[in-house]
């Protein structure tokens, strides 16, 4: 929980990070070095200074680190992996299902576990659906469509495997589809990220919820344009928050729109971890205003019950967890004793 100085509080659904492995001995080839210094110039440019990282603790911060961050000096509550996939670039991959689940199987009540498809994997594609769900009881798919296999640079939502792999997680009770449509990666190609590709399959599959990684930028208003007439379409906050610190009023024109379009019931707070420290973003985000000349346009300033739904409510409400029963369960562990004041 964090408590902000006005004594209000907000229970933290973080609903978006990582356990990666970057390091030079698992990289397969120069592109697993190129996507994670840009990874890393994104820390560089839009965190404040003493939350950057060298770049070895960057490449492989390890399993002590991140619990530290996320729930000792970080105000996490509960985190979502979200895996990357990237076996071209990676020999054991970047972030996948089965090494984070190496810390959710130890901290199960701090973690849910998503999953991910290739649809390029045409019938192998549906088996490791099957496969993710048997034995590692996930609970959403994270999707990468501009991810490189062999020739292919990146693949639609709209491809045949996709549909079938969608119908898939629909029959075996998968509901939560998270999709990076957000800024490029080098070397990925800007195109395959597209969030026009969104509209599609959210109409065609309404009893699946979409929520899209990164609002869809440099595309914000491609994204709200869709999101405003999909009812199943969400807007993940990771990348988006780090603009509070390093651009406040692009932030607030960021939150403005989401606000006027999608409303407060659709937008859920994400770190990126480990791009971003969950505890100046949580911090920065609950001291924000939007600026006066955009809440005379619109109407719509960020109130603390909005915050706390963008903080964890509403990541709550689409898995499923009761936040007053959770809080119970997290009372007594060895993080809930050692949170900073």
């Amino acid at each position: 929980m964090y408590t902000a100085p006005d004594g209000e509080q907000y229970f933290i659904i973080d609903g978006h990070i990582h356990y990666w492995d970057a390091s030079k001995a698992n990289q397969k080839n120069r592109h697993g070095e190129e996507f994670v210094n840009c990874f890393h110039d994104y820390q560089k440019g839009l965190s404040p200074d003493e939350y950057i990282w060298g770049d070895e603790k960057f490449r492989n911060y390890g399993r002590e680190t991140m619990l530290d961050d996320l729930f000792v000096d970080g105000y996490d509550d509960m985190a979502i992996f979200q895996p990357t996939y990237l076996k071209d670039f990676y020999h054991e991959g970047f972030n996948t299902t089965e090494r984070c689940d190496l810390i959710k199987q130890e901290f199960p009540e701090r973690f849910i576990l998503n999953g991910s498809f290739d649809p390029r994997d045409g019938a192998a594609a549906l088996d490791y659906i099957d496969y993710l769900v048997d034995d590692y009881q996930i609970a959403g798919i994270k999707l990468y469509t501009a991810e490189w296999k062999g020739q292919s640079r990146g693949w639609s939502l709209n491809d045949d495997w996709s549909y079938r792999c969608l119908e898939h997680c629909q029959k075996r009770g998968i509901k939560n589809i998270h999709i990076h449509k957000g800024p490029t990666i080098l070397p990925l190609d800007r195109d395959a990220f597209d969030v026009k590709d969104v509209d599609h399959v959210a109409t065609d599959f309404p009893e699946l919820n979409f929520i899209v990684e990164h609002i869809g930028l440099p595309r914000l208003d491609d994204f709200c344009w869709i999101a405003t007439q999909e009812p199943n379409v969400y807007g993940g906050m990771a990348v988006a928050m780090p603009f509070v610190h390093a651009r406040p009023k692009y932030f607030g024109r960021i939150m403005s729109e989401l606000l006027f379009w999608i409303g407060e019931d659709r937008i859920l707070f994400g770190s990126d971890y480990a791009i971003w420290h969950p505890r100046w973003l949580v911090e920065q985000f609950v001291d924000f205003q939007i600026p006066t000349e955009m809440v005379e346009d619109t109407g719509i300033q960020l109130t603390p019950d909005i915050k706390r739904k963008v903080l964890g409510e509403n990541a709550a409400r689409l898995y499923g967890i009761d936040i007053e029963a959770k809080k119970k369960a997290l009372a007594g562990d060895a993080f809930a004793t050692a949170e900073v004041a």
